[in-house]
This record gives C-alpha cells, sequence and structure tokens, in this order.
C-alpha cells in the first residue's frame, strides 16, 4: 500500500496570523508615511522647499590679467576654448593693458565684450617708470 498523501493545506505561503501582522506593519508604515507627508507641507504642495526658494543672484568680478584659465570659464558666455585663448594671449603678449584689449582675442567681438565688462575687474594702469 502506498503511503498516505501530505495532508493539504488551506495556506497559500503564509499562516492566516503571519498575514493579517504583515498586512498590519504594512498600513502602519503607509499612515505614518501619510502622517509625515502631511506634517512637512505635503498638502500645501510645499513639500520641497527649494522649487519655491527665491531665486539669488551671484555678483563676483575676474581680474583676466590673473585669473587661470578655469577661473574664466566661470564667466557666461565664455567657454573653455574662449578660456584658454584668452589665458595664451596673456602669456604671449604679457598682461592686458586696459579691459578694451581683449578684443585682439580671437573669438571677443564688441557685443561679447560689452556683456562680459559686467564680470571683468578694472584693470589697475600700468605702471609708469619714474625718470
Amino acid at each position: 500500500m502506498p503511503p498516505d498523501p501530505l495532508p493539504q493545506s488551506n495556506h497559500w505561503l503564509l499562516r492566516r496570523v503571519d498575514q493579517a501582522l504583515i498586512a498590519a506593519c504594512c498600513l502602519f508604515g503607509l499612515v505614518a508615511l501619510a502622517m509625515y507627508w502631511t506634517a512637512h507641507g505635503g498638502l500645501r504642495g510645499r513639500f520641497i522647499e527649494i522649487d519655491h526658494a527665491d531665486k539669488q543672484s551671484v555678483d563676483f568680478k575676474v581680474d583676466v590679467n590673473t585669473a587661470d584659465w578655469s577661473e574664466i570659464v566661470a564667466i557666461p558666455e565664455i567657454g573653455q576654448t574662449l578660456a584658454q585663448r584668452i589665458v595664451e594671449y596673456r602669456r604671449q603678449h604679457g598682461p592686458f593693458q586696459a579691459i578694451e584689449d581683449l578684443r585682439h582675442v580671437r573669438g571677443i567681438g564688441p557685443k561679447t565684450l560689452e556683456r562680459l565688462k559686467v564680470y571683468l575687474l578694472p584693470l589697475n594702469p600700468p605702471n609708469v617708470a619714474a625718470k
């Protein structure tokens, strides 16, 4: 005679008590998450404050006679290539005597220079040798 088959279980994977305990834990987690969300402004649509922060402007000035290309590239409208051209021009021809001398750098025209002037420090006048 063959052995008796194992008794059939009505439980799929977990017992009813275990299923109820897991459901209670999930419900507790959802309620806690909803309370956290509500307490931090979720209902007002202000959950992430950075979206509603006031825009701040940054005011910085660069001295083109002493700045490295990595500092010059921080100026709006100046990319890496143009910043390297400015540094290379300065290395070959010496420091700029006036801001208008930047027009000698390939890629800087009159309109570009006007937009850049607000980010450039005034240049010191050239030293005149005493007689």
